[in-house]
C-alpha cells in the first residue's frame, strides 16, 4: 500500500497489521487490472444475513481503507428486519454505550477476504468486521465473538479444524416477478413466491437426477471455485429439490467464512438462473425433507500440529481431551440448540429415523446420532461431527457454541458415557422440541455467559424471543384448517 493511502480509519486505529496492509495492495491491483468498478462490502449480522453496501467511483477505494458507515439498529433486528430494541434511546436499551440513537457503526473490511464474484460484472467482494466510529469493536458482531473464542483456544493450546456439510433446496420460480403480496414491513414479511419442484426426491446420490439439473450444478461448481472456496463435492439429497454441498475441513474462522460465502454464492447463481435456493430447514411442500448442516470438528495441537483427537494408545477412539470434548457437546446440547438451530422452523428437523437426531447421545460412526465419531488411533482426521445444525444458522455462533461446549467439557472432565448403538431408542435426553425450549435452557446453562458475556446472552435471548412472540401472535394455516369448523 501507497504511504499516502495509510491516513483513513482503519490506520488512525491501527486495524490492519502488515497481513491485511499487504492483501489491501493486492486488492488495488486486482481493481486496476481487471476493471472492478463495484465492491460489495458486507458484515454478518446476528441471525447470518449478510448486510453491507456497494462502493463505487472513488468510493472504491475509500471505503476500503476509511471504512463504510451504516446504522448501529442492524444489530438490533429480529429476523423480520424489525427492531426489538428501543433504537432511540441513549443506548437503546443495551446497556452498550454508542448503539443509541440508530447512530453509525463502520464496516472495516478484512482485505483477506476480498473475492472478485464471476456471476457479477466488474463486482467484487469483500468481508467486514464492524467498530464504533472511535474505533471500539463492536461486542454485538458476531465475527468478533467466533474470533475472540477463537483466540481463548489458542491461549490454551489448541486450534480448531472445522469441515462442512450444507444441505439446501433448489425450487424453480414459478413467479419470477415480484408482486404486491410478496412485499415485506418489518415485523410482516411478505408472502413467500411460488415454487416448483426441481427433482423428485427418495432417490438419495441417483446420478439420473443430478444430471437434469446439470446446467445449475455446472454454474454452482463453477462459480464457489472461482472464488476459491474449498469445494468438494456437490450432491443430490434425499428429499425433492435437496441438495449438498461439501467443504474440505479449513482453520475455524476460514471455515466460517466459507460458509457465509458459500450461501451467499449459491443463492445468487441459482437466481440468475431462474431458481430460488433455499437454506431454511423444513420448507412448505409435498414431502419435503429437512436440510442439516452437519459440522466436523477437531482440534489442533498448536505445539505438535497433529489432531488433539486422536488417542496416544489403541483400544479407544478419542484421546482424553476428545472425549472430554465430546462429553461438554452432549452437556451443553440443549442451550447450544439456540445457535445450532437458531429458526422455529429448524425444530421440525429433530424427528426419528430421519437421519437427523432427535435425541443427545453420541455412536460410532452412526448417522442417527446427535454426535458422530469418526476415526481412532491411526487416522489422522480423527473427528466429531455435530448433526444437530440447521443450514440456516449463524456460522459463527454455531462454532463458537461448539468451542464453548467442548472447552467445558475438557475443564469439567466430563465423561461422555458409552456410545449409543440405536440412537432412536436410547434412554437419553432428548433435544429441545421447539426453539422456546431451547431459549429455556440456555437462560439456564451459564457456560456461554461465562464464555462471552451475559450482555452477549440477553442480546441473544432478546431477540430470538421476539421473533417468539411473534410467532405465536400469528394464525397459522393449520390453525385455520383445524379450527374453523369447530365445535
Amino acid at each position: 500500500m501507497l504511504a499516502a493511502d495509510r491516513d483513513g480509519f482503519v490506520d488512525r486505529h491501527e486495524l490492519w497489521g502488515e497481513a491485511e496492509h499487504a492483501a489491501a495492495a493486492q486488492i488495488r491491483r486486482v481493481i486496476d487490472e481487471r476493471g472492478i468498478e463495484m465492491i460489495r462490502v458486507a458484515f454478518v449480522d446476528q441471525h447470518g444475513t449478510l448486510r453491507g453496501k456497494t462502493l463505487v467511483g472513488d468510493g472504491l477505494w475509500s471505503g476500503l481503507r476509511g471504512g463504510c458507515r451504516v446504522p448501529s439498529s442492524l444489530v438490533l433486528k429480529d429476523t423480520s428486519g424489525k427492531s426489538v430494541y428501543p433504537v432511540f434511546s441513549h443506548d437503546a436499551g443495551t446497556g452498550v454505550e454508542g448503539l443509541g440513537g440508530a447512530g453509525d457503526l463502520v464496516l472495516v473490511p478484512d482485505p483477506k477476504t476480498f473475492r472478485v464474484l464471476p456471476w457479477a460484472p466488474n463486482t467484487g467482494w469483500v468481508l467486514c468486521d464492524v467498530h464504533f466510529p472511535d474505533g471500539r469493536p463492536v461486542g454485538f458482531s458476531t465475527r468478533r465473538i467466533f474470533r475472540e473464542a477463537l483466540d481463548g483456544l489458542a491461549a490454551r493450546g489448541y486450534g480448531a479444524t472445522i469441515g462442512v456439510e450444507l444441505e439446501f433446496h433448489v425450487f424453480r420460480l414459478a413467479e419470477p416477478a415480484l408482486e404486491d403480496k410478496n412485499v415485506a414491513a418489518p415485523g410482516r414479511p411478505g408472502a413467500a413466491p411460488v415454487l416448483t419442484p426441481t427433482t423428485r426426491g427418495a432417490q438419495l446420490l441417483r446420478q439420473e437426477d443430478l444430471d437434469s439439473l446439470d446446467d445449475l450444478v455446472q454454474a454452482l461448481s463453477a462459480g464457489l471455485l472461482a472464488i476459491d472456496l474449498p469445494l468438494r463435492s456437490l450432491e443430490l439429497e434425499f428429499g425433492p429439490s435437496q441438495l449438498e454441498l461439501t467443504l474440505a475441513p479449513r482453520p475455524g474462522l476460514e471455515a466460517a467464512d466459507d460458509v457465509v460465502l458459500a450461501r451467499m454464492a449459491v443463492r445468487q447463481i441459482c437466481r440468475r438462473h431462474g431458481y430460488l435456493a433455499t437454506f431454511m430447514c423444513r420448507p412448505a411442500g409435498a414431502d419435503t425433507v429437512s436440510s442439516g448442516w452437519h459440522l466436523h470438528q477437531s482440534l489442533v495441537d498448536l505445539e505438535t500440529g497433529g489432531n488433539a483427537f486422536i488417542p496416544r494408545e489403541g483400544g479407544t477412539l478419542l484421546s482424553t481431551a476428545g472425549q472430554r470434548y465430546l462429553g461438554g457437546l452432549l452437556r451443553h446440547a440443549s442451550a447450544a440448540a439456540v445457535f445450532t438451530t437458531p429458526s422455529i422452523n429448524g425444530y421440525k428437523r429433530y424427528r426419528p429415523f430421519t437421519l437427523a437426531p432427535d435425541r443427545i447421545c453420541w455412536g460410532i460412526d452412526n448417522k442417527g446420532a446427535m454426535v458422530r465419531v469418526v476415526g481412532g488411533a491411526d487416522d489422522p482426521a480423527t473427528r466429531l461431527e455435530n448433526r444437530s445444525g440447521e443450514p440456516a444458522a449463524n456460522p459463527y455462533l454455531y462454532m463458537a457454541s461448539q468451542i464453548a461446549s467442548g472447552m467445558a467439557g475438557i475443564d469439567g472432565e466430563l465423561d461422555p458415557g458409552e456410545p449409543t448403538e440405536d440412537p432412536y431408542v436410547a434412554d437419553v435426553k432428548l433435544l429441545p422440541a421447539s426453539l422456546m425450549e431451547a431459549l429455556d435452557a440456555l437462560r439456564a446453562d451459564d457456560i456461554f455467559a461465562a464464555a462471552w458475556g451475559q450482555e452477549i446472552i440477553d442480546w441473544i435471548l432478546t431477540l430470538k424471543s421476539s421473533e417468539v412472540q411473534r410467532y405465536l401472535a400469528d394464525v397459522s394455516g393449520w390453525e385455520q384448517r383445524e379450527y374453523l369448523g369447530l365445535p
